[in-house]
C-alpha cells in the first residue's frame, strides 16, 4: 500500500462558535489528482489554509512526507515538499517571468547568501528556474514584465515559481479561474502533466474540469465532507447532486 504524500486525520477549525471544517480528513497520493468542491461558505478555503500551514488546527493531525506536521508553518512544510498556489494571483509584476521564478528557485536553495555574488551566476538556482519554466510551458515567455502577460499565462506563472521549491505535493485553489476556453484547455493540460510527478489538490468551481481531471473527489457543505469517491460515483450521490449540482436525484 502507497503511503500518502499528504494525509490529514479529523482536521476541525473553529473561529469561536463557528465550525469552519468540521472533523475533515482525506489523503494525497502522487500521480494522483483530488478535487476538493462545494459551494460558496463550504470550508474550502479554510481547508487549504489548513494543509498549507497557514492557520493552526483547532484538533485533528497533519501528515507530510511521513511526518506529524500539526502546527507547522507555512516555511517549514515548503522545506518538506509542499507547494500552494492561490485563489488570487500572487506574482511580482514589475519583474520579468525569469526573474519571478528565479526569486522562487532561489528562496528554496536557502543558505547565505554571499553579497558580491551574484544571484543569477547560482547555477544551481538557475537550474531549477529553468525546469520549473520548462515545466509550465513558460520559456518564451521568460524575458516579459509578469504584469504584461495574460491572466493566464500568469496562473501558469504562480504554478511555475511553485514548482521551482520543487515540491512533491501541490495545493492548486481556482487555478482556471477567470480563464476563456483557450487558457483552460491549457491549464488542464499543464495540470494533467503535473500529476504524472506529483501529488495535486484542485479547489475548483469549473465541474466540467474537475470531472475530466479528478481521480478523487471530496464534497464540502457547511464544512463537513457530505461526500467522497470516484468521480461518476459522487456524481450519482442523491446528497451531492441536492446540495451542490442541481441535479435531479
Amino acid at each position: 500500500m502507497v503511503e500518502p504524500a499528504l494525509q490529514a486525520r479529523d482536521l476541525t477549525k473553529r473561529f469561536g462558535g463557528l465550525i469552519a471544517v468540521d472533523g475533515v480528513s482525506l489523503s494525497l497520493e502522487r500521480q494522483r489528482l483530488h478535487a476538493v468542491i462545494g459551494p460558496n461558505g463550504a470550508g474550502k478555503s479554510t481547508l487549504t489554509n489548513l494543509l498549507a500551514g497557514e492557520l493552526a488546527p483547532t484538533a485533528g493531525t497533519l501528515w507530510l512526507a511521513g511526518r506529524n506536521v500539526t502546527g507547522a508553518k507555512p516555511d517549514a512544510l515548503a522545506r518538506l515538499g509542499l507547494g500552494r498556489s492561490f485563489q488570487r494571483t500572487n506574482i511580482l509584476a514589475p519583474l520579468t517571468v525569469w526573474e519571478n521564478v528565479r526569486l522562487a528557485a532561489q528562496a528554496r536553495a536557502g543558505g547565505i547568501w554571499r553579497i558580491w555574488q551574484r544571484a543569477e551566476r547560482c547555477a544551481e538556482v538557475n537550474a531549477r528556474a529553468e525546469r520549473a519554466l520548462e515545466l509550465a510551458g513558460l520559456q518564451s515567455r521568460a524575458h516579459r514584465l509578469a504584469g504584461a502577460i495574460s491572466h493566464g499565462e500568469q496562473r501558469q506563472l504562480e504554478i511555475a515559481m511553485t514548482l521551482a521549491t520543487e515540491p512533491t505535493v501541490l495545493l492548486l485553489d481556482e487555478p482556471l479561474a477567470g480563464m476563456g476556453s483557450a487558457e483552460a484547455e491549457r491549464m488542464i493540460e499543464l495540470l494533467l502533466a503535473l500529476k504524472r510527478d506529483h501529488a495535486l489538490m484542485l479547489v475548483e468551481h469549473d465541474m466540467d474540469a474537475v470531472f475530466a481531471l479528478a481521480d478523487e473527489l471530496t464534497v464540502m457543505v457547511n464544512g463537513r465532507v457530505i461526500a467522497h469517491g470516484a468521480p461518476q460515483t459522487v456524481r450519482a450521490d442523491a446528497a451531492v447532486q441536492a446540495a451542490y449540482l442541481g441535479e435531479e436525484a
